[in-house]
């Protein structure tokens, strides 16, 4: 018996315009109806999720990749990265001229331009770019609007005084390497073409999932996840039953119990009529 839906948010609990389904909001309200708690696992922020999630009150936050969990009533998990390691990823930032995004509990900060990226209205825009649009030619793009060449432009940002749980990188995959060797302390997530997440070693969504699991006394057996790309593959690996989207990466698919429609062909409505939950087969 499912007792717990994890979704994970861009191309999967939400469509290519970032609106969450008519019927996704009905299936998950029809299934909490049932008692079954639904969250989100997500390597999102916390910050403006209402937005995000289009409406949508869930019951548990996995965000920042597992670094941070919490329902309304309480904080399960709070894994900021080490005072060194974070002064290690300013610096290569500074040295490097990179853009970045310092994730806390309550803000982001780092490079203007990353920021206004990140609104939902945005994430709309660059929905309809091509999906193989290079990454250089992006970097190029934001350099013309943001000041972030300036001498030590992120040592001064008020929120490395705070817990910090994930970095947001401007990479492309093909740097993926450089980036492992240059930072063994920390765990890379990516969850589109154009940015990489930075966290502490060894952090990742099912760990969190886990750890809600323990807290709330629900057996991993006892859950189901949905996730798209690469950093949902553990996910669904170490739950219940995982569901991957039509849309989902190729190793996404083969790890799945389950392949459902796309995000945009209500794949989780379709779910939750293949299993039973939350709406009649």
């Amino acid at each position: 018996m499912i007792k717990a839906i994890f979704f994970d948010i861009d191309g999967t609990l939400v469509n290519s315009h970032s609106k969450v389904l008519a019927s996704t909001k009905k299936a998950i309200q029809e299934a909490q109806k049932q008692g079954i708690l639904c969250g989100v696992a997500t390597g999102r922020s916390p910050i403006r999720l209402e937005e995000m999630l289009d409406g949508l009150d869930l019951d548990m936050y996995v965000v920042y990749n597992g670094q941070l969990v919490f329902t309304a009533e309480e904080t399960l998990v709070s894994q900021p990265f080490t005072p060194a390691v974070l002064q290690k990823i300013v610096v290569f930032s500074d040295e490097n001229h990179r853009q970045i995004l310092f994730g806390g509990r309550d803000r982001l900060e780092g490079s203007s331009t990353m920021l206004l990226a990140q609104s939902t209205n945005i994430k709309r825009l660059v929905a309809l770019l091509p999906k193989k649009f290079p990454v250089r030619l992006l970097k190029k793009m934001l350099q013309l609007f943001s000041p972030h060449r300036q001498k030590e432009r992120y040592e001064t940002l008020p929120i490395l005084k705070e817990p910090v749980y994930q970095c947001i990188l401007l990479s492309a995959e093909s740097e993926q390497q450089k980036l492992s060797k240059t930072f063994p302390e920390c765990t890379f997530q990516r969850s589109n073409t154009y940015t990489v997440d930075m966290i502490p070693k060894g952090g990742s969504k099912l760990l969190g999932i886990q750890a809600f699991a323990k807290a709330k006394g629900i057996e991993m057996s006892e859950i189901m996840a949905f996730g798209d790309h690469f950093n949902d593959v553990e996910m669904l690996k170490g739950v219940g039953i995982g569901v991957a989207m039509e849309n989902g990466q190729p190793s996404v698919k083969a790890a799945a119990d389950y392949i459902t429609k796309t995000n945009d062909q209500a794949g989780i409505f379709a779910a939750f009529q293949h299993f039973g939950i939350g709406t009649s087969k």
